[in-house]
């Protein structure tokens, strides 16, 4: 896939939550941690990081990032350049109640350059949080890679009809361009997509369907944007728009 991606001129390969490792939270590992093989996914990390320094792309990798002692691992996003090094880790903030048996949730946002578009990082849950969204506004963020891991249900539940509406309205709202790769194992709730910073979808990959998608992103085109005027004013704290009035019938909450 990476490979497909750099000779469709892409310049990322981001790829969903997870990717590299399986999901531990009684997904793909009933066992959890126990027994797992920590030296070879190191190994097979090397070689995604090989990879991409012969293609010369960046990879934004879903995975886990291994603790000392008995602290459970991240559940992680590494962002590797085109010269083959890890230059940035996310580590989910947000884990479910089932994640926290099996991961350590993160204490930081992940910020890095590609070509000049400021890029941030999220993984899944995440998504429930506008607060992270928000702060990454604040830290300039234009382009967010948010994975996901909403596979492997027995079919369609809630998160079908609710998932990919919330990553279009923290677009939106955010006025970010946003990759959402999500994970195509059957059942996938919903297939990865590619939303522009007016929360449109400009395009999906095939459901249960392995794929690549090449999308562009360019900062200088303007997108329709309700909450430009007001926005910084927002993050602010200024919770509203216009001047606000000094009246006594403001003020009366309970007559006509």
């Amino acid at each position: 896939l990476m490979a497909k991606a750099a000779a469709a001129g892409a310049d990322v390969a981001t790829f969903p939550e997870v990717a590299m490792c399986g999901y531990a939270a009684g997904v793909d590992m009933p066992y959890g941690w126990r027994g797992f093989d920590w030296d070879l996914l190191e190994r097979e990390t090397e070689s995604v990081m090989a990879e991409a320094r012969r293609l010369g792309i960046w990879v934004v990798l879903g995975s886990a990032h291994r603790l000392t002692g008995k602290h459970l691992p991240h559940n992680t996003l590494y962002a590797i350049s085109p010269k083959g090094r890890i230059v940035e880790r996310y580590d989910k903030r947000f884990c479910t109640g089932a994640d926290l048996r099996f991961y350590s949730p993160g204490d930081h946002f992940s910020v890095f350059e590609v070509n000049g578009v400021r890029c941030g990082l999220l993984i899944c849950y995440d998504i429930r949080f506008c607060e992270l969204y928000r702060e990454y506004k604040k830290l300039g963020v234009q382009l967010m890679f948010h994975s996901f891991y909403n596979a492997r249900a027995k079919g369609r539940i809630i998160h079908t009809t609710i998932m990919r509406a919330t990553v279009q309205a923290m677009a939106g709202m955010n006025y970010m361009f946003v990759s959402a790769p999500n994970a195509c194992g059957y059942f996938g709730l919903w297939p990865s997509v590619f939303v522009h910073p007016d929360g449109s979808v400009a395009g999906q990959l095939r459901w249960h369907r392995a794929g690549v998608m090449v999308n562009k992103v360019d900062t200088t085109k303007a997108y329709y944007d309700a909450s430009r005027a007001y926005r910084d004013g927002a993050m602010a704290g200024v919770l509203n728009s216009g001047k606000l009035v000094r009246d006594p019938r403001s003020r009366n909450r309970t007559v006509l």
